[in-house]
């Protein structure tokens, strides 16, 4: 079960502080960008995470998008929102997170993943020795692979009681 529990589970991407973030030891930021930064295929981001990720930005930390999705759908969303980004990182696979540390020249263990699936995002960043923040998603997603990771997510959340808006997880 440990390597599915994230570091930090929280509501959404807004709700990371930078005080929170110096706490956990960190200095770059992978984000995930479907149910993180915007929903599915949008190109516009959620209320409040342009703002958010300036905000990251001034406080010193480095940030890179980490996505599964194709190139031709993150890095017009990464030009968008100011940021660089790693498409098609095969996560949970480390081939992905390991690019984009190289490109932040940052440590493992300084770097946290930001995202909202255990199967991909947590799990990813516990095989490549990072911390996670978990999300809450907060879009419906209708295709069939999704749905299947979502009803196998289902029993860690529960375990975890991050099911729900206004549900929080610290790993002590």
């Amino acid at each position: 079960m440990k390597i599915l529990t994230p570091t930090v589970a929280l509501e959404r991407v807004t709700d990371i502080t930078p005080e929170l973030l110096r706490q956990m030891d960190i200095d770059a930021i992978l984000l995930d960008v479907d149910n993180t930064l915007a929903p599915p295929t949008d190109k516009t981001p959620y209320e409040g995470v342009l703002r958010w990720i300036d905000e990251m930005k001034a406080e010193g930390f480095d940030i890179v998008i980490c996505s599964n999705n194709f190139n031709s759908r993150i890095k017009p969303f990464s030009d968008s929102v100011g940021l660089d980004c790693v498409a098609m990182s095969l996560k949970p696979f480390p081939f992905g997170f390991n690019r984009a540390k190289r490109k932040l020249e940052e440590k493992p263990k300084s770097v946290v993943v930001v995202g909202d699936q255990i199967y991909t995002d947590v799990l990813g960043a516990n095989l490549a020795g990072m911390k996670s923040i978990l999300l809450i998603p907060q879009s419906e997603e209708h295709g069939f692979s999704i749905k299947l990771r979502r009803s196998m997510e289902k029993n860690v959340r529960k375990k975890l009681k991050i099911m729900k808006r206004g549900e929080s997880y610290v790993d002590k």
